[in-house]
């Protein structure tokens, strides 16, 4: 029996040793696989926090507006549906006075009207309000220009042309 018990300790101690190295190399990979954004490394200028309302009541039409502010560094602190839907065109408010954050949002979402309503008890910088008119930025090009399937992988091998469009 001493000799199976010798056996059973070492085994149990070469596996917590195994254990604890392998949970110390793969923790050390984790630092540098996942970076800060550039919006939170130290030393970059403030978040713009911003706050996406679909005003028109088309499904989604808010989260694809998130998704291209997040992609691009914007903190989108809220996103979902206004309290009413209207007819009236896509708009960006500047809650703070900053106009010229609320600027490079409707420059980014490709919407040209820009107004100033400080609300200070909103925690946010801007609010984005969707309105019929708005298309993703970049949908008109995509849809307008492509003669090609979705399934042809010709169209990525091409000079001088992207995926979407095709040589006039």
């Amino acid at each position: 029996m001493g000799k199976r018990f010798r056996v059973l300790v070492f085994l149990l101690v070469l596996s917590g040793v195994g254990t604890l190295l392998g949970s110390a190399l793969s923790r050390s990979g984790l630092e540098d696989t996942n970076p800060l954004p550039p919006s939170v490394l130290p030393g970059t200028p403030e978040r713009v926090k911003v706050e996406v309302l679909n005003g028109a009541g088309v499904p989604g039409m808010a989260l694809e507006a998130t998704r291209v502010l997040r992609d691009l560094g914007f903190d989108v602190v809220y996103f979902g549906n206004a309290g009413t839907y209207s007819d009236e065109p896509s708009v960006v408010l500047d809650r703070v006075g900053d106009s010229a954050k609320a600027a490079a949002v409707g420059e980014v979402l490709g919407i040209p009207l820009v107004r100033t309503v400080p609300d200070s008890t909103l925690l946010l910088d801007l609010t984005v309000r969707l309105g019929p008119d708005w298309e993703h930025p970049g949908t008109v090009a995509e849809t307008t220009n492509s003669d090609d399937p979705w399934w042809d992988i010709r169209r990525f091998f091409r000079k001088g042309t992207s995926p979407a469009r095709k040589n006039p």
